[in-house]
């Protein structure tokens, strides 16, 4: 599974990128087409940080393994849920079980100031997310994916 993230603080408008990015309101299949001109990507979309939907990462595995999609564009918080740090844990701590489980980490955002401890080179930070338009930063985010 080829991964698309969103990184960001509660309020940095990460769902709204997710649906001006896809169209989709909360979960839905979506056809992304890359710049490169490659096969289109059938993308599993989903709005709304995992943490705050109660969504574990072995959670999410599940509700990927039975749709048909060959990626996927999700949302973390930087920092665990405090009601149930565990089981709702870290964005790093998230993406470290989805790349035991044979995920492949595309691309990573990160809106606002908080990466949460993520790094690396598929990891761009916009830090002006949260307050400059919306379309401006769903644009950045589309050219760092390699989106159309």
């Amino acid at each position: 599974m080829d991964a698309y993230v969103l990184i960001g603080n509660p309020n940095t408008r990460k769902s709204t990128i997710v649906r001006s990015l896809t169209g989709c309101f909360n979960r839905s299949l979506r056809d992304i087409q890359p710049v490169s001109g490659g096969p289109v990507l059938r993308l599993y979309a989903r709005a709304g940080a995992l943490q705050e939907t109660r969504t574990t990462p072995e959670d999410f595995e599940r509700e990927l393994a039975g749709r048909r999609c060959t990626a996927t564009l999700f949302c973390l918080l930087p920092l665990a849920n405090p009601n149930d740090a565990a089981g709702l844990p870290d964005a790093q701590a998230y993406l470290e079980h989805l790349r035991a489980a044979g995920w492949r980490l595309k691309s990573i955002a990160v809106l606002g100031q908080n990466p949460g401890g993520v790094r690396g080179a598929a990891m761009r930070q916009f830090p002006q997310a949260p307050t400059e338009p919306i379309n401006v930063t769903a644009h950045q985010v589309r050219t760092h994916f390699g989106w159309l």
